[in-house]
């Protein structure tokens, strides 16, 4: 017995020294949350969304991170449904004690997280969702993305006053919050601008033929199609619209930012236009830095998406390093256990995000406005040739 336990004592202080440094470990860290669709029918927005957050952080700890404390990033994927979001969000904040939470793409599935972060008193920054409804969830909840009555009005102008189209059709994913809301914005500015809107049709997410609906729009005889939807879609609606001989261009929003996008559409959208939230030739240094050093570490060229999640992890981290500047007690307890101090800490910290104000983003300067909203441009990307070109810049 008296052998078994001097083997044994060097085992149980091994485990022990171990147990201790990992604790220490973890109480120099502050944990961040990030749900997104990293499987599913929408992946490539999470894919791009983990990416830029990645990036950012990154190169965040590299530099010491904040006051000498790592930042901890734990990633959940919500498969591309609101369900799983709000699970995964759920794990985050009662298994995992994050802190704050970085996502949604997908305004319906922000919706479906934002108010378990509300309730739990733990911000979370949406990087791209645009439906006005994700913020008005509650205070803890902040996007830095421009939001749809924005984006549909600037599409509107850009169709009535630019391309100079008086008769448009609509082409809606009815059961996509994102698209339904865009929809009726264009809808409303479009028309208050004098324009017509000639034929509205609808499908759902998942849909393969949309044939019956474009030939309706055909016999409608539009000028151009508004598709608000996602790039899965957009893609094989182009194709078909043109095996139709339905040639006229299509207009979209920030929900065809992809890089499948042309993939699957080929040379069906060329001659059409879409918003974005940056333009990766923009010779701005914040841009080229961002976009050469995703470029050297993922082998792509960053899309509006990662940029935005970029943007969102620096806002947050720069209101994480404003709170070590003007509370540094606050500040440490971002990275202790979830009692009534951290809820403090939080609180503190939710207040200095919505303080942002001229944030350097890469997808322009953020300020954020009494609705936690993002006051910002939109860009007009055009597409020739399989390819994307600069068109304008549309400033709120």
């Amino acid at each position: 017995m008296i052998r078994i336990q001097r083997v044994l004592l060097p085992l149980v202080l091994i485990l022990a020294f171990a147990s201790l440094t990992g604790c220490a470990k973890r109480e120099a860290e502050i944990k961040v949350g990030e749900y997104g669709s990293l499987t599913g029918s929408t992946a490539t927005f999470g894919i791009s969304s983990k990416n830029g957050i990645e990036l950012f952080v990154d190169n965040l700890n590299a530099q010491g991170g904040i006051g000498g404390k790592k930042v901890h990033v734990l990633v959940e994927d919500d498969q591309s449904k609101p369900e799983e979001a709000a699970t995964a969000v759920n794990k985050l904040i009662a298994q995992d004690g994050v802190v704050a939470v970085l996502g949604e793409v997908a305004s319906s599935r922000s919706l479906a997280a934002a108010p378990i972060c509300q309730g739990a008193g733990v911000p979370m920054i949406s990087p791209s969702s645009t439906n006005p409804r994700v913020t008005e969830i509650g205070d803890y909840i902040f996007r830095v993305c421009y939001i749809d009555p924005f984006q549909g009005m600037v599409i509107a102008k850009f169709a009535k006053n630019t391309l100079h189209y008086s008769k448009g059709a609509i082409f809606r994913d009815n059961k996509n919050d994102y698209s339904v809301g865009l929809a009726n914005y264009f809808a409303e500015s479009f028309k208050g601008m004098g324009g017509t809107i000639v034929s509205d049709e609808a499908y759902s997410e998942g849909d393969q033929d949309f044939k019956a609906q474009l030939t309706n729009i055909k016999s409608k005889k539009p000028e151009f199609i508004f598709v608000p939807g996602y790039y899965t879609e957009v893609g094989l609606i182009a194709r078909q619209a043109r095996e139709l001989g339905l040639t006229v261009p299509m207009l979209g929003g920030d929900g065809w930012v992809s890089d499948r996008l042309l993939e699957i559409a080929q040379d069906a959208l060329n001659g059409s236009y879409f918003v974005n939230h940056y333009y990766e030739n923009d010779p701005n240094p914040i841009v080229q830095n961002f976009v050469q050093s995703y470029r050297k570490r993922y082998k792509s060229t960053p899309d509006g998406l990662a940029a935005l999640a970029y943007d969102a992890a620096g806002v947050l981290t720069h209101a994480m390093q404003d709170l070590l500047a003007k509370d540094p007690k606050a500040f440490g307890t971002l990275s202790g256990p979830s009692n009534a101090d951290q809820k403090a800490a939080r609180a503190k910290l939710r207040d200095l995000i919505a303080a942002t104000r001229d944030y350097p983003g890469v997808t322009g300067r953020i300020s954020l406005d009494e609705h936690r909203n993002a006051v910002k441009p939109a860009v007009f990307l055009g597409i020739e040739n399989r390819a994307y070109k600069f068109v304008a810049t549309v400033e709120p």
